[in-house]
């Protein structure tokens, strides 16, 4: 399973529209829901009268157990097609899966977007697609579920793309990478095979389109980038950092930096799964010796890089971000703490230089007075101490954020420029 190529996929829309149906459908279909499970509902079902297994007595407990975060862990939530082993990054809890889709280790590759037939484009679709767009999704597949509540109709199943299709290119989605297919997640329309209910439509079914996505380019001519998590001692061998490389390659003897902590040293050697390796590259957990460093030199948080191109570090930096909740308003001088990478950082935002029509990404007001739920906005941002961060254009998976106040994800949002230190 694991020899596949990786990818992350995102399970966007509306709470209401079938994501956690459609989540259990593709993990049914693809023999991903352990038998065990499966046998207890099944069970269940007869028990309360509702035998000759029925797929959607599961989904619905498993869907409540999804919701109130029982026994369905994270093991549950992978599947592979005959091309991918994909790993599925969705929370039922709208904050959580922000937080998770940014702060690295889980930033989706692609997604799919439900919308329900019945209801069309929600307020929670059009913040997912933003979102979305906003975090550099790839691949839009676009699920139309709960066909089966509007009869199969090809008219109304036409109505809704046409709605999913304006909100892309109000949000410069390119809709050229989007596909739409009609779907009943609920009875298995077009999840994994076609569905005899629509015979106007000729297209893929979910998980064949899921097989014929392109394959992510691993970033590794990018400069390395390998953000701290952790640092040891080890005795007979000295500091060992250790984390996840996000973009370019790492080999002994490379002449490293530590940013923000500006140290720098040799790459003695590269351990993975206990074994030395010659070198390691994007996606690569490691640990890594270094020669010069000692422990208390860096710290979870640092990012190394190649010591004649070091990580940047922001003395302030723009970033256009969206705020998903906030009980009350922001304005300038807000100080909450910012999640990027492996650091958290407590930064002020400075100024508000323009609010963004989320629908359309124009620019709405000049230096607006604030902003608040629901609004997106570009800001300039000022580090209370130093943080290494990538503008997203350049190195998109450094150049992403998560803004936390009060136990909650407040704002999402990318790095557009780093003013450097």
């Amino acid at each position: 399973m694991a020899d596949k190529p990786h990818q992350n996929l995102a399970i966007i829309g509306h709470v209401d529209h079938g994501k956690s149906t459609l989540v259990g459908r593709l993990l049914f279909e693809t023999g991903s829901v352990p038998e065990h499970i499966i046998e207890q509902h099944r069970e269940e079902a007869e028990e309360k009268g509702k035998g000759g297994f029925e797929f959607a007595y599961v989904m619905d407990n498993l869907a409540e157990e999804r919701e109130r975060g029982l026994t369905i862990d994270i093991a549950h939530q992978e599947f592979d097609t005959d091309e991918y082993y994909f790993t599925i990054v969705d929370c039922p809890g709208h904050r959580d899966f922000v937080k998770n889709m940014i702060t690295g280790a889980s930033q989706a590759d692609n997604a799919i977007l439900v919308v329900a037939a019945d209801d069309g484009v929600a307020p929670q679709t059009q913040e997912h697609v933003f979102l979305a767009r906003t975090l550099g999704i790839g691949e839009l597949l676009v699920a139309v579920n709960k066909m089966d509540l509007v009869d199969y109709g090809e008219t109304r199943y036409k109505e809704v793309v046409a709605e999913v299709k304006d909100l892309l290119n109000q949000v410069q989605f390119d809709t050229e990478d989007a596909s739409f297919i009609p779907i009943s997640a609920f009875e298995g329309d077009n999840v994994e095979s076609p569905s005899d209910q629509t015979p106007w439509y000729d297209g893929p079914t979910v998980l064949e389109a899921l097989n014929n996505l392109p394959e992510p380019e691993p970033p590794t001519d990018a400069p390395l980038r390998l953000p701290v998590q952790d640092v040891y001692t080890i005795s007979g061998i000295g500091t060992v950092p250790v984390g996840r490389v996000e973009t370019g390659m790492m080999q002994p003897g490379d002449m490293v930096s530590f940013q923000p902590s500006d140290v720098s040293g040799e790459v003695k050697s590269i351990e993975m799964h206990h074994e030395e390796v010659p070198e390691a590259g994007p996606g690569d957990n490691v640990g890594f010796n270094v020669r010069g460093i000692g422990k208390d030199d860096i710290r979870r948080g640092d990012v190394c890089g190649p010591a004649d191109a070091p990580p940047t570090v922001a003395e302030t930096f723009t970033a256009q971000i969206v705020v998903m909740q906030h009980p009350s308003v922001i304005t300038s001088g807000y100080t909450p703490v910012f999640h990027a990478h492996t650091a958290q950082v407590a930064c002020t935002i400075e100024s508000l230089d323009q609010k963004i029509d989320s629908a359309s990404g124009e620019v709405e007001e000049e230096n607006p007075d604030f902003i608040q739920a629901g609004d997106a906005a570009v800001v300039t941002v000022r580090p209370q101490k130093p943080l290494s961060i990538e503008p997203s254009g350049e190195i998109p998976e450094l150049g992403s954020f998560a803004i936390r106040d009060m136990g909650q994800t407040v704002a999402a949002g990318r790095v557009l420029e780093v003013n450097e230190k």
